[in-house]
């Protein structure tokens, strides 16, 4: 009886732990940080406030694709180019997603 029991307790247990995992997961895929907007990119970058961003204005993911970006090669993302941009794939992710 004893060893019931402790079977039924040590599965309990795993059932808890599994569950509390799968939530946990699920919480974080919300926290998901969201991509910045146009307008956010322009207030920390757009240095001479000319409602564009230049090459040498751009920072970070966005400087390393800005040629993908810039799609009329003008040397300049405007808000209608940024949108029509290819998203990044994820982390983790395939090809196949």
């Amino acid at each position: 009886m004893k060893n019931v029991l402790r079977t039924a307790g040590l599965v309990l247990g795993m059932i808890l732990f599994i569950s509390n995992s799968a939530f946990a997961q699920s919480e974080n895929n919300k926290d998901r940080k969201k991509p910045p907007t146009f307008e956010q990119l322009l207030e920390k970058m757009d240095a001479n406030e000319d409602g564009k961003l230049s090459q040498k204005e751009v920072k970070g993911p966005l400087k390393d694709h800005f040629a993908e970006v810039d799609a009329n090669e003008d040397g300049f993302i405007t808000e209608e180019e940024l949108k029509k941009a290819p998203r990044p794939k994820g982390k983790g992710k395939s090809n196949n997603d």
